[in-house]
């Protein structure tokens, strides 16, 4: 195992040269985090489909229980049950515009990771920098427990558990647990737990910071500890369901679907669901008496439980969703919790949005209208009150809005109407809309795939490491 330990010191060395500026050092964080002796037990695996071009190079790398889908590289990193899904990367001959530019593809995208540590860290999604469209880089960073990066480039950076970069460029940052940046092109800076940024730069800019003692209960992460709190008790009690799945090559499906869903072969289904068309259900997501009407999906790291969607809603990476109601076209941003009890049930209205990273864990009900937006920490229907707005309200915000510890500044409507491109993209994109011959999308591309597995050394000094393999058509 010594050549697996080298690894490790060698990316925490790398990462801690990217963020010296900040003073922050990586190794107390990380180190006995994932013992190397799990690293050890478990196989990676890759799917194969005639809908996402075939090109996977793993070289001198450790890539224990992680997934890849698409055209991904790997060389010199660490992967410990991350999944590394490219099945929305550019093709050659696309043509992507941006500020006025028109800018062609001249090669297929491909996601590389390099020096890089991922501890179930979701990676999905395309570069969205203007200057590396063929390629969606990581190099350089760790990131921890269900972080998710998402359409952001990614270099000397530290991620702690339950965090998510999105469309965002990083560069030599440290972003803290259970924080939220979409921001456009970040560099230097450390993002205090719990933030929630979405930024345009000379648009909009919302933030909204969770009290340190408030957040403390659901996730900490110190130095020197595992993460611990709410959200990885829930996970951590739901862990064990995952592990048939992994200990057996093919397993039937629990459930029929209809032909034009895609329900993964890695995804926990327990009984009384009902699952309907042009529905997604992506690996390691988990179900149970739940019911998700035609064109919903739950993305990967998603928990639906006791729950209803009505149709078209959207569960983003990471959320969790309890005890709760959703009418159409709902929309649960990124690693939120929504957690409802049997006798206190949640209720979102039509056409809401649930800001990324939002807390809703009431004894109480909690029922947001039609045409909302919410975000935050809210524990009962006065938080509910002061976290939400509706968003014809936004929308006629030009300039500033205050309200406990949110901050808006910018164009209300066009943060408003921003967020409604991107729902309308995200369910094109997974084939909500597909009519039998039109809008084609992951629901329907990725019913059929063929899953492949690849093992490590057993023993010796390459104990876990995995010997270079190239995979191609």
């Amino acid at each position: 195992m010594n050549e697996l330990e080298k690894l490790f010191d060698r990316i925490a060395q790398r990462v801690n040269i990217n963020l010296r500026e900040l003073e922050f050092d990586v190794t107390p964080y990380i180190k006995g985090l994932v013992s190397f002796e799990k690293m050890v037990k478990f196989y990676a695996f890759y799917g194969v489909t005639p809908h996402h071009p075939l090109n996977f190079v793993f070289r001198h790398s450790n890539l224990a229980g992680s997934y890849f889908l698409g055209r991904c590289r790997t060389g010199n990193s660490i992967l410990y049950k991350s999944d590394i899904r490219g099945d929305e990367l550019k093709k050659q001959g696309a043509m992507v515009h941006y500020q006025g530019f028109d800018i062609p593809i001249s090669k297929d995208e491909a996601i590389e990771i390099e020096d890089s540590f991922l501890i179930k860290t979701l990676v999905h999604n395309y570069s969205h920098d203007p200057e590396t469209l063929e390629l969606f880089f990581i190099t350089n960073t760790i990131s921890t427990h269900y972080a998710n990066i998402h359409g952001s480039p990614t270099d000397g950076s530290f991620l702690g558990p339950f965090a998510t970069v999105d469309l965002t460029t990083m560069n030599d940052c440290v972003i803290g647990a259970f924080s939220y940046i979409q921001a456009g092109e970040v560099n230097h800076l450390k993002i205090d737990p719990g933030t929630v940024w979405v930024r345009v730069p000379g648009v909009f800019n919302f933030l909204y910071r969770y009290p340190r003692e408030a957040l403390s209960p659901y996730i900490s992460f110190e130095a020197g500890k595992a993460p611990r709190g709410a959200l990885m008790d829930f996970v951590e009690n739901r862990k064990k369901d995952f592990q048939l799945l992994f200990d057996v090559v093919n397993l039937p499906s629990s459930i029929k679907v209809p032909q034009n869903t895609s329900l993964d072969r890695f995804a926990v289904v327990k009984p009384k669901i009902h699952i309907d068309e042009n529905v997604l259900v992506a690996q390691r997501a988990y179900l149970e008496n739940s019911w998700l009407g035609k064109g919903a999906n739950a993305q990967e790291n998603c928990y639906i439980i006791n729950s209803r969607l009505a149709g078209n809603d959207i569960t983003a990476h990471g959320a969790k969703i309890i005890e709760a109601d959703l009418d159409t076209t709902v929309f649960v941003g990124f690693n939120s919790f929504l957690h409802g009890r049997p006798e206190s049930r949640i209720t979102i209205g039509k056409e809401c949005i649930i800001m990324p990273h939002t807390i809703m864990d009431s004894d109480e009900p909690l029922n947001l209208p039609p045409g909302h937006l919410a975000w935050g920490l809210i524990q009962n229907p006065a938080d509910l009150e002061k976290n939400s707005i509706r968003m014809t309200d936004l929308s006629k915000v030009e300039n500033k809005l205050s309200r406990g510890d949110l901050y808006f500044e910018g164009n209300g409507a066009t943060f408003v109407r921003a967020f409604q491109e991107r729902i309308h993209h995200i369910l094109e994109a997974n084939g909500a809309f597909f009519d039998g011959q039109k809008n084609r999308g992951h629901a329907q591309k990725n019913q059929n795939i063929s899953f492949n597995t690849i093992q490590p050394y057993p023993e010796g000094d390459l104990q876990g490491m995995y010997p270079t393999i190239l995979i191609q058509p």
